[in-house]
């Protein structure tokens, strides 16, 4: 359970007190369903990704036995061929409402799950998970194209879509640098995905003209720094480059430009990158800069708000923007697992090609 002595870890000064915190941890808890699924509210979808980044957050708070359930609700209902499907209404894994299966929602579950044994230590549960990492990092490089890149999903028929996101590739690098410290700590060495995860960092870095274009999205802006292929004086440069384009001083950061919505859950995850970079002064000023979305009641938060109309849209409270929100005050508080996914130091790096094509 979360205890006083975790909440007092959430605690970041304009952004979340200790009740405060505790508040955004049962509203998550609220929404969970029996069975460990995470749906972003109430009668809505599940998706993978926003499911495991929901389950990440209880773990900072000391929820550890709820993130268990929600790891083992992903292996439960796993398909045969280690993917899972896009979404699931209100998490009930037999109303599926999209039977598309996208490569940076499989690969997720290696950071959830490796964040999971570095929150809790438990050998026992890296032992169960790791067939259900295995078959999910297999399905996704069986997606990868010959420039390094991953394939965006499989349609309900199976056919691949190989055009890739800059965004979800760069999830990937993330999820299979955690899938081979899972694999490292087993003992069981994975030198394909060491080959793939280097030739995946190398089209981030150095061909994005392998993605497909979608820089008006904040997220194409910040995720190859989130997610751990720019380090440096390269994701200086970037973040610096659009920092302008994507940041509305005292609202957030934008989804889309040129759209006048700013949204929590890229607002947390920017935070998320500059605390990864070492600007934990400005990830502090994004996390203030949001908290006009935090609903007191629940203690979760509005997905977005459209500043040009003073409008709060789409009027729902996710428990994904709830958990980004968590996790980046955790980075900035100095929790040992999320400072060791997000940060990235001691993640194996796989090896890069020597090539420059």
């Amino acid at each position: 359970m979360s205890s006083p002595e975790r909440t007092e870890l959430l605690v970041l000064p304009g952004v979340l007190t200790a009740d405060q915190a505790g508040l955004t941890v049962r509203g998550i808890l609220a929404v969970q369903r029996p069975d460990g699924a995470l749906p972003w509210f109430r009668r809505h979808h599940l998706d993978p990704w926003d499911h495991t980044e929901a389950a990440m957050a209880l773990d900072v708070a000391g929820e550890h036995e709820a993130a268990e359930r929600a790891y083992d609700w992903l292996a439960r209902h796993q398909n045969e061929d280690g993917s899972w499907y896009a979404a699931y209404h209100d998490g009930d894994p037999h109303d599926i409402t999209d039977r598309g299966r996208e490569s940076n929602f499989v690969a997720y579950v290696a950071v959830g799950v490796w964040h999971h044994y570095l929150s809790t230590g438990d050998d026992a549960f890296l032992d169960r998970m790791w067939p259900t990492v295995y078959a999910a990092v297999e399905w996704v490089l069986r997606l990868q194209q010959p420039g390094g890149q991953i394939g965006w999903k499989r349609e309900e028929d199976g056919t691949p879509v190989n055009d890739a996101l800059l965004t979800g590739s760069s999830s990937i690098h993330q999820a299979l640098r955690c899938a081979l410290a899972i694999a490292e700590q087993r003992e069981e060495p994975q030198p394909d995905w060491e080959l793939a995860l280097g030739a995946l960092r190398h089209a981030l870095r150095r061909h994005p003209d392998r993605f497909l274009d979608k820089s008006r999205y904040s997220m194409d802006w910040y995720y190859p720094v989130l997610g751990g292929a720019l380090r440096g004086a390269e994701a200086q440069a970037r973040i610096e480059a659009d920092w302008d384009t994507f940041v509305v001083p005292g609202l957030g950061v934008r989804c889309v430009v040129p759209n006048p919505w700013v949204t929590g859950g890229e607002s947390a995850e920017l935070a998320l990158a500059l605390w990864a970079m070492g600007e934990s002064d400005r990830a502090l000023a994004i996390l203030q800069d949001i908290q006009h979305l935090r609903d007191p009641k629940t203690g979760l938060y509005w997905t977005g708000y459209v500043f040009e109309d003073r409008a709060i849209w789409p009027e729902e409270l996710t428990t994904w923007t709830a958990g980004s929100v968590l996790l980046a005050v955790a980075a900035l508080g100095g929790d040992e697992a999320t400072c060791e996914v997000f940060g990235g130091e001691q993640l194996p790096s796989g090896v890069e090609p020597d090539c420059c094509g």
